[in-house]
């Protein structure tokens, strides 16, 4: 099968593999029809790592994707080939301590796409997966829109982190891919008002255009200063989304006392700072979101049903042979791009 994969920083060729098997009576053998492009995948791309995470060339990312079943093991109990399922890229152990306390999600032992060290990721034809981590998807949504529910799933996990939404003011700090899969679920839970910012201003008039009371650029407003005439009492909620020291200083600043600022993006530094006085003061919670847990099948119901409706958020279509002109492109944060799909069928 080909595949795409990373040979060095800033370096990618699409080489050819041999085919994964069905490993054991469990498993899934996924032809793989489309894979979104994450931040966290570009991160490697350029800086070949994530904190202690170090990438050793040749290695293979990505972990947004969706597909149809091309075989199963004998132990496979609930799907059957042709059926179409969007994938879970997380594959956990159900036996250590974290996994017994309901947190699959940082399991000592977890195993996730793309991360190195753990496992190659699915920028390639076929993908072998356990059955657990491959969730069927209705006939009417695409594959595309299907390879969105991990994103999704993340934002509606942080919603689910953060406060009750009904009523709440929000601000969102960052309107990439996993700002705009906050923004949606929060406006379907019942948020009052939702504030976003970006320093693209395609992304601030794709968010005002789905649901944001108000959107600016931080590079050329005071999003602080804007935000307070228009709620003086400042926020209840913020999220961060873009892995910033001025966007968590800023989020700080935005929230009312006894707020929540729910930090959600990957820097690419190593340590953050902030205000002990603003936090102290105001009595402010700090809540780190790590991936998602137990929200992916809600993700995909909620796209479903209508609940939420995130295909706007796919801006630019590459094939797997296109794949360095696509991680390129959001290297860039170029042509207003949100999120890149890499179009494997």
């Amino acid at each position: 099968m080909n595949v795409a994969r990373l040979t060095g920083l800033r370096n990618m060729s699409v080489t050819e593999v041999r085919t994964p098997c069905l490993a054991g009576p469990g498993d899934v053998l996924i032809r793989i029809m489309a894979v979104g492009v994450c931040g966290s995948d570009v991160h490697y791309y350029t800086t070949g790592r994530i904190g202690s995470q170090v990438v050793r060339f040749p290695f293979t990312v990505g972990h947004e994707a969706a597909g149809v079943v091309e075989s199963v093991g004998a132990k496979v109990t609930q799907l059957k080939p042709g059926d179409r399922v969007a994938v879970e890229p997380a594959i956990s152990c159900h036996e250590c301590d974290q996994c017994r306390a309901g947190r699959p999600h940082t399991c000592r032992k977890l195993k996730f796409l793309g991360c190195p060290g753990q496992l190659e990721g699915c920028l390639g034809e076929f993908l072998v997966m356990p059955e657990e981590c491959c969730l069927p998807i209705p006939d009417g949504m695409s594959y595309e829109v299907a390879a969105l529910v991990e994103p999704l799933a993340i934002g509606l996990y942080a919603v689910r982190q953060s406060i009750p939404m009904r009523g709440a003011r929000v601000g969102i700090l960052g309107a990439g891919p996993i700002g705009l899969s906050v923004m949606l679920p929060a406006l379907a839970e019942g948020a009052g008002a939702v504030y976003v910012t970006d320093r693209i201003d395609a992304r601030c008039d794709m968010a005002a255009k789905h649901g944001a009371v108000w959107a600016g650029n931080p590079d050329r407003l005071d999003p602080v200063v804007e935000i307070s005439k228009r709620e003086p009492l400042m926020l209840d909620v913020v999220f961060e989304c873009c892995g910033q020291q001025q966007a968590l200083d800023q989020g700080m600043e935005l929230l009312k006392p006894g707020g929540k600022l729910v930090m959600i993006g990957i820097p690419e530094f190593d340590r953050y700072s902030f205000s002990a006085e603003v936090a102290r003061r105001r009595e402010l919670c700090l809540q780190n979101v790590r991936r998602q847990n137990h929200c992916a099948e809600r993700a995909i119901e909620m796209i479903a049903t209508g609940k939420v409706a995130p295909e706007f958020m796919i801006t630019h279509r590459f094939s797997l042979a296109q794949t360095k002109d696509a991680f390129d492109l959001v290297d860039r944060y170029a042509d207003g791009v949100v999120k890149a799909m890499i179009r494997v069928d």
